[in-house]
């Protein structure tokens, strides 16, 4: 056994000590399914013409989606989530601004004073962007409250079994088949290859497995991994203020290919969430216990104190460059949401950001599906800006390999988040939450090429020229449609 495969089995015996045997199978066959090791389960028969349908709407995966599962059922519809593992339980952790967790209330999941009361766990003064060899640039009104993640699944799940949904636990969803009226789905009860082995037809399918959907062909991938931690020192230039959050943070330059970044939020008192993470391009990505162990390895070049691992988190996050073909699904009545789509942000890859402000829109996308629509089946908004920060994320995904340049993405980083303060906060946050105007992030790149003059051949070299010259086009397109708009 080699060195790098020694350091991967004491993570996963670390990660199984912590979480137990079912979380270290639920982070390995994430690994299986997205390194493409073939599944052997045959697809289904697809559904004949007037078919009986068992449910209006069947879920494949029970996280966050049971969000939009409560919606329809309070609409009338028969609905069914099924998840590998119990539906709503979670190996992540979530922070966000508190306008965009408002959703949960409107959604009627949980109310404003259960909001602020059992859910917000802490709210910071600020947030902090730092690079290595570079300046700390501060923000405020981004990622500032940590939610108690079980709590809320604890809740959503409650909701979801007054709403009438029906939850299978440990029922996987093997396969999918879409005919002219619904879609067959391949169950496996027991989420184990030896379970019971079920067919389903539903009207509409919503494909939310994340990276783990066959049809989540996103061409970047953003593998992360941490957990919550105790111990960690509160001052110095390691500690964690208990009110401040670093949102993006590095410790080195490139290395194995590779810039790694952080990210810290404080949660209950004496907790952080601690992610390790990196951009990389979906068919280079590598395994997430590869990751772990270089969490557990890197860790106190990133924070001081004595780190415990109280609940290890991970997931991998597929993000599109909007320079590629996005995500698509193979039939209308096949709904791509999350991480499947990949739609939200691809500079911040929010998953659970992007879930909360298309609460109002995926149901009316999968009710138009169980009615038949042709309209092909994705349901996540696109902000505008996505067309300009999606290139920024391939640059982080393709650094440069030349050891002597393996400090140019930091320094880069850093000319872009200084012009970004320069510009004021509003912008700074604006860029952060997705709401930053074409025109002005035109300004931002302006900037950034005043302090980094290289910047537009380095960004050249690192997405080819025809990918770059796709990307100023686009760009170009949106600045012309806000200056008609305005």
């Amino acid at each position: 056994m080699n060195a790098r495969s020694t350091s991967e089995a004491r993570a996963r015996d670390r990660v199984r000590e912590i979480g137990g045997a079912e979380l270290v199978e639920r982070l390995e066959h994430l690994d299986r399914v997205r390194l493409g090791r073939p599944s052997s389960s045959a697809p289904p028969l697809a559904p004949s013409p007037g078919e009986r349908a068992d449910f209006d709407v069947v879920f494949a995966g029970g996280g966050l989606s049971l969000l939009h599962a409560i919606g329809l059922a309070r609409r009338g519809l028969t609905v069914a989530v099924a998840d590998r593992a119990r539906v709503a339980s979670g190996h992540r952790a979530w922070n966000a601004s508190r306008p965009e967790l408002e959703a949960l209330v409107r959604a009627n999941v949980v109310t404003a004073a259960q909001l602020d009361e059992e859910l917000i766990l802490t709210r910071y003064r600020h947030g902090v962007c730092r690079w290595h060899g570079g300046g700390e640039h501060v923000v405020r009104g981004v990622l500032d409250c940590a939610l108690d993640a079980d709590q809320l699944l604890v809740r959503t799940r409650e909701a979801a079994e007054q709403a009438g949904v029906t939850l299978l636990d440990r029922t996987a969803v093997e396969g999918t088949a879409a005919g002219r009226d619904g879609v067959a789905l391949t169950m496996r009860e027991g989420g184990q290859a030896g379970g019971h082995a079920r067919r389903l037809v539903a009207r509409a399918v919503v494909d939310a497995r994340g990276a783990a959907s066959p049809f989540a062909s996103a061409d970047l991938a953003c593998p992360t991994v941490g957990g919550v931690l105790t111990g960690l020192a509160k001052e110095g230039p390691l500690g964690q203020a208990p009110d401040v959050g670093d949102i993006l943070a590095t410790t080195e330059g490139i290395d194995d290919g590779r810039q790694h970044l952080w990210e810290a939020f404080p949660g209950r008192p004496g907790e952080t969430t601690v992610y390790l993470f990196y951009y990389a391009e979906a068919r280079e990505a590598g395994s997430l216990l590869a990751l772990f162990a270089r969490f557990f390895d890197r860790l106190p070049t990133y924070k001081a104190g004595d780190a415990q691992m109280v609940v290890p988190t991970f997931g991998v996050i597929p993000g599109w460059s909007r320079l590629t073909p996005p995500p698509r699904s193979p039939s209308p009545r096949i709904v791509l949401v999350g991480d499947a789509a990949a739609r939200h942000s691809p500079l911040t890859f929010c998953g659970f950001g992007a879930t909360l402000r298309s609460l109002s829109t995926v149901g009316d996308r999968v009710a138009r599906a169980v009615a038949g629509d042709p309209t092909p089946g994705t349901a996540v908004d696109d902000a505008v800006i996505h067309r300009g920060t999606g290139a920024l994320a391939a640059l982080l995904a393709r650094p440069p390999r030349a050891p002597e340049r393996r400090d140019d993405l930091n320094a880069l980083l850093d000319a872009a988040f200084a012009s970004l303060a320069e510009l004021g906060e509003e912008h700074f946050a604006a860029l952060l939450r997705d709401e930053m105007a074409p025109r002005d992030f035109v300004r931002f790149l302006q900037a950034t090429a005043a302090r980094r003059p290289g910047v537009y051949a380095e960004a050249i070299r690192g997405l080819g020229p025809v990918r770059a010259t796709r990307w100023a086009a686009a760009l170009a397109l949106e600045v012309g449609r806000g200056a008609l708009g305005g």
